[in-house]
């Protein structure tokens, strides 16, 4: 099975659950384990989080959006998040954040909930690329196809 959707949302916190409710039905409906679909909900949450809060700076010719892609194919779950701010002003620190620290916890969190994480500049365009996947464990009796 094969299942792909894009969101071009606004950059607002109200956008962060609708992005990761409609992850979470996507996954429920083809049969995706909860355990997985709840990672996978978590690291989306955190990227989305962090395109909201960095995503731009609209006085710069930044966009106001952000776009989120989601591709379920096969075994495995990839996750897009795509902003047009400033990009990366510095290399990520590879460390894990401390726990009191009030900024970086979030890619780690991806890093600890995914297989594969990407972050990267969007080629051409400016603005940050969050790319995470993971493999897929399935229900017995998933939703679409009992349907």
């Amino acid at each position: 099975m094969s299942i792909w959707w894009s969101l071009h949302l606004r950059r607002e916190a109200a956008s962060v659950p609708l992005a990761r409710r409609l992850l979470i039905g996507t996954m429920e409906t083809a049969g995706v384990d909860p355990e997985i679909s709840y990672d996978l909900s978590v690291a989306l949450s955190e990227a989305c989080a962090n395109a909201v809060e960095h995503g731009g700076d609209a006085g710069r010719g930044a966009s106001e959006a952000y776009r989120v892609t989601a591709y379920l194919d096969g075994e495995k779950c990839r996750i897009e998040v795509a902003d047009s701010g400033p990009g990366l002003a510095r290399p990520l620190d590879p460390r894990p954040a401390r726990p009191d620290a009030e900024h970086g916890r979030g890619l780690c969190l991806i890093r600890e909930l995914a297989d594969h994480v990407h972050v990267g500049a969007r080629p051409g365009r400016g603005g940050t690329v969050v790319s995470f996947d993971k493999i897929l464990k399935w229900k017995k009796d998933p939703s679409l196809l009992t349907a």
